[in-house]
Order: structure tokens, then C-alpha cells, then sequence
């Protein structure tokens, strides 16, 4: 059996309508020569396995957080290259060749794409454009714009922390020490539906709160469950009336 070059890894929670849009897109749209494309999931066990249909290697690993379930894809992976894909995001077609022209620089470890909201609305187009003046200065990428690495590095690395928040910000932050990683110029597209659910200025502010926690040693991961959803519901469900940005009033926002 021929090894695949890159192991395209997708974590999903009770997201089958998301995955079914990135899985068509991925079989549509982009070169998947050379790449095994594999789905660890959790919940809704009977929708998930309708959208898969054989077009991916389904896995149900045990617990349902994002750290979690990429690692087990990792672990199950037999590629040299392991490209994480949010169930929501949509790769250029060219995105395996340009990832594979980026590890022609042997020095180099990761790295990820461009990001860019797929949906319309001046609130995202502002947002994206932050995102992007952050990611250049700081190099720390997230899972919205595909981070991919060596697989070799990423094992030896230990793969994802067990953390349910922020883990893609924690590997982002240990790839940098391991080597260089690289921006590929070229946008990746992610749904902005978690921004439009909870209102995109709220959500945002609320991803600044956890950054500056984080930065300042402050413990995060109190907040994962306000983050993730119920774990019974799909990924990006509105807020209840009463939830808070961390550390903010009641009432304020």
C-alpha cells in the first residue's frame, strides 16, 4: 500500500451538516492525490456516518473535545504531513502542493493558510483583517486557517496538550520553538457561523479576553464549555441571554 503524503484530519461534534459542505468541497474542488482524509467524531453518531458515506475514515475516539479527537486522528494517520481542517473550513484546491512546496525548506516545521470568513458582512471582513495584522506579527496560528505540520514533529512534540480551549494556539506557540513555520499567502475559507450566532463584535471580544487571559498565565479553560456549546448541540449555538464576556459586567455588551 502506497503511504499517502498528507493525512487530512477533521474533528467534528454533532456537526454532520458542517462536515458534509467541507467534505464535498474537499471531494469537489481539491487535489486529494497523494492524501488520506480522515473524520474523528462525537455525538450524532447515525447523521455523522450518513455524511461520511466512505468519503473519509471515520473514527470515534473516546471523549469529544478538539485535542482529543485530533489526536486520535493523528495516531490513526499514516501520512507524513497531517493538515488539520476545522468541519467548517473549505482549503484552496491547490492546497496539498502548496504545503508541500512549503516543506521544501527542510527547516521548516508547520504552518498554516491565509484566513478569510466565507460569509459576507462588513463585521467579518473587519475581523478577518485583524485576525490577519495579529497572526503576522505574532506567528501563532489557529485551527480556522488549517494548521498543518510534520508529522514526525508533531509526535514528537506529544501532538495536542489536553486542554479544551485554545489547544491550536498552545501547538502554535511549540512549533515555533521546534523550528520555523510559515503563512501560506493563499486564503483558506471558514464559516463564520459561531460569530453570526453569538453576534460577531461580542464573539470577538470575548476571543480578546481569552488572549490576554492566556497571556497573562490566567487560567482559560473555565471557559471552554461557554466556548464549545452543550456538548449535545452542534458547535457555534447561540449564547443564553446571560452569558458574559470574561471578566465584563453584568449587563455590559
Amino acid at each position: 500500500m502506497i503511504e499517502p503524503c498528507v493525512s487530512i484530519i477533521i474533528p467534528a461534534r454533532n456537526d454532520a451538516a458542517a462536515l458534509g459542505r467541507t467534505l464535498d468541497h474537499l471531494h469537489a474542488r481539491v487535489d486529494l492525490a497523494g492524501a488520506e482524509v480522515i473524520v474523528t467524531a462525537a455525538g450524532d453518531q447515525a447523521g455523522t456516518e450518513w455524511t461520511v458515506a466512505g468519503r473519509a475514515t471515520l473514527l470515534w475516539p473516546a471523549g469529544s473535545t478538539r485535542a482529543v479527537l485530533m489526536n486520535a486522528g493523528a495516531a490513526a494517520a499514516r501520512g507524513r504531513v497531517l493538515l488539520f481542517l476545522h468541519a467548517d473550513s473549505f482549503p484552496p484546491a491547490d492546497a496539498l502542493a502548496l504545503i508541500a512546496r512549503t516543506f521544501d525548506d527542510r527547516r521548516v516545521v508547520g504552518g498554516a493558510f491565509e484566513h478569510r470568513f466565507v460569509e459576507p458582512g462588513w463585521s467579518l471582513w473587519a475581523i478577518t483583517w485583524i485576525n490577519r495584522v495579529r497572526y503576522r506579527l505574532t506567528r501563532n496560528y489557529y485551527g480556522d486557517q488549517g494548521i498543518f505540520v510534520r508529522a514526525d514533529v508533531f509526535r514528537a512534540l506529544g501532538g495536542y496538550r489536553d486542554l479544551a480551549l485554545m489547544e491550536d494556539l498552545d501547538l502554535s506557540q511549540r512549533l515555533k520553538r521546534a523550528g520555523l513555520t510559515r503563512l501560506i499567502p493563499v486564503e483558506l475559507g471558514t464559516s463564520g457561523r459561531r460569530f453570526l450566532a453569538r453576534g460577531p463584535w461580542r464573539t470577538f471580544f470575548f476571543i480578546v479576553c481569552l488572549l490576554l487571559r492566556h497571556t497573562l498565565g490566567i487560567d482559560t479553560q473555565r471557559y471552554a464549555e461557554r466556548w464549545r456549546g452543550p456538548a449535545d448541540r452542534s458547535p457555534g449555538s447561540p449564547w443564553p441571554r446571560a452569558e458574559r464576556v470574561p471578566g465584563a459586567r453584568r449587563g455590559a455588551g
